[in-house]
């Protein structure tokens, strides 16, 4: 353990190893002011491969940061933790998605019990806990723009929140007592990187193929807090509690922290799920339908956890948290504390998703979009860019209303499609770059040059697609190629449907039904090429039978 002396000034971070304390640490350690004692549950520190180079590496390799092993429910622990300790934040605490109220009693409570006491004995000057917004949440009834006048529910929604509302009572109560001045920080909806309960439970639902799913309406309103953010609140905290004018103010409070930037639930889950590469939700389920199911879940998760069942995902308590509105006012922060968010929810998003590759969803190329060239061509004809899909569609019904259901002929057609297009290009060349603060996008001559390199790319591909006809009537010439043989004869009656009708019919019928047949393909795609390899074995057996069954063919 690191000694006291020569000036250096230490503070204590409970939990350390946690999500939320070990962007606390860092900052600590990064602003120069304070030596850190990480305490947690381990018997010894393994940092993770990116801190290997970091600031507590360092700091721990010059004496500037210590780990100490302590479990908050063994007093005589806490207390060598605290020894020479100027502060502490206490931000330990368990998993709260396990709503096992024995476990989150003896640290919440318990442990927070022995931590006031180790500060009362070390001399711990103050003491910044952290709580959470869910102190104050019933898990019936909606939250919007919270303040902390707002009292405690008779009725918690789980045990975490239960517990520690208590630990928060305890921590205010304690404030005053032989000169320990405490303060509660109530974060809302923590995310960042680092985070290996939020993040990674919404990523294992979307590969499950779930993520589809709305609870409720959609619309219920959160703040979320970025994890630097919560860090700098208790920075703020105590540097407010060290004032002697601030410390009149901040003493024995509680502070609800947000982004300060409300965001629908729904939306937000879908910016992370979006930016990891999975689909976004959409299918709305109502609370009253899958609320049964949850009770359900958790009262088998009860019966069999002693067995080894893992905590299930859908149980009451977290139906709730995902319908009900939860917003906070951090007006009470921002006017005592100096609080301000430093990172916003955009910049949060962005860093939060970027340090999540290993969650990114596998990026599988399929042969319909191999077939169909990898582009915007493809993302529109598979239905991956949905308006671009829908606004291709509207031209081409347009192009049909306009052009062909008139009943002109194609020399006509075209003509009147060109002079649309000219038509088209000579308003936009006279738009102004801006209108009403919409940015138009100006056409350069050079955008219908054909230049050397495409001209030859383009050359390219139309000898590539020569040689390949060539190659598979080569193929054919040289007989016993039933599948090959199959796939060309079924092309050929398709061209052949196709020829037969009207342009206008053929335009008709064809568009949508390429659409359709690219949009089915590209679902159910291993079961029609499984379908289509069946038929040609069946083909080959019957063929191989043929001597057999009518010997003078042979």
């Amino acid at each position: 353990m690191g000694e006291v002396g020569g000036g250096e000034r230490w503070c204590v971070v409970t939990g350390g190893r946690g999500f939320s304390a070990r962007h606390l640490v860092e900052m600590l350690l990064r602003s120069g002011e304070w030596c850190v004692r990480v305490a947690d549950l381990f018997s010894s520190i393994k940092l993770d491969p990116h801190e290997e180079d970091g600031v507590l590496a360092h700091a721990l390799s010059s004496g500037r940061a210590v780990y100490v092993s302590a479990d908050l429910r063994n007093k005589a622990q806490v207390i060598k933790a605290f020894q020479g300790a100027e502060v502490v934040f206490h931000m330990a605490a368990p998993d709260s998605s396990i709503n096992n109220y024995h476990l989150h009693h003896s640290v919440n409570v318990e442990g927070t019990k022995n931590v006031i006491d180790a500060c009362i004995e070390c001399k711990v000057k103050r003491l910044i806990y952290t709580s959470s917004s869910s102190v104050v949440f019933d898990g019936v009834h909606g939250i919007c723009d919270g303040k902390e006048s707002m009292p405690y529910p008779n009725k918690f929604n789980d045990s975490y929140s239960e517990t520690k509302a208590e630990g928060e009572k305890l921590v205010i109560k304690a404030n005053g007592r032989t000169d320990l001045l405490t303060c509660c920080m109530r974060p809302s909806s923590i995310f960042g990187p680092g985070d290996k309960l939020f993040v990674p439970t919404v990523v294992a639902v979307a590969r499950a193929g779930k993520s589809k799913y709305i609870v409720g309406d959609g619309n219920n309103m959160d703040d979320f807090t970025y994890v630097e953010n919560v860090a700098h609140a208790h920075v703020c905290a105590e540097r407010t509690l060290a004032s002697e004018v601030g410390a009149k103010k901040a003493a024995g409070q509680a502070y609800f922290i947000t982004n300060m930037e409300p965001i629908k639930f729904w939306e937000f889950i879908s910016l992370i799920i979006e930016g990891l590469g999975y689909e976004r939700p959409t299918i709305k389920i109502p609370v009253s339908a899958i609320m049964p199911i949850a009770h359900v879940v958790e009262w088998t998760y009860k019966l069999f956890s002693r067995y080894g069942m893992r905590v299930p995902q859908l149980t009451p308590s977290r139906i709730r948290l995902l319908s009900c509105n939860r917003t906070f006012s951090c007006a009470k922060a921002k006017d005592q504390l100096g609080y301000e968010p430093i990172v916003s929810l955009k910049d949060g998003l962005k860093r939060t998703i970027e340090s999540y590759p290993n969650l990114r969803a596998e990026k599988r190329t399929s042969k319909a979009s191999i077939y169909l060239g990898n582009g915007n061509i493809a993302d529109t004809i598979l239905w991956k860019d949905k308006k671009q899909t829908f606004a291709t569609l509207f031209v081409l019904a347009a192009i049909y209303y306009y052009l062909f259901a008139c009943g002109c002929t194609i020399i006509t057609a075209m003509a009147m499609l060109l002079s649309l297009v000219a038509l088209f290009l000579f308003v936009h060349g006279m738009l102004p770059t801006k209108v009403f603060g919409y940015k138009i996008e100006k056409l350069s001559p050079s955008h219908f040059h054909l230049s050397e390199e495409k001209a030859h790319r383009l050359a390219c591909s139309v000898s590539s697609s020569w040689n390949s006809a060539v190659g598979i009537l080569r193929s054919l010439c040289k007989g016993n190629v039933w599948p090959l043989f199959f796939k060309v004869v079924l092309a050929l009656l398709v061209l052949n449907l196709f020829g037969a009708m009207s342009l206008q019919t053929t335009y008709k019928i064809g568009i949508p039904l390429f659409f359709v047949a690219a949009l089915v393909y590209e679902k159910w795609k291993d079961k029609i090429d499984r379908l289509f390899d069946d038929a040609f074995t069946c083909i080959l057996k019957l063929k191989s039978n043929v001597p057999r069954i009518c010997p003078w063919l042979s």
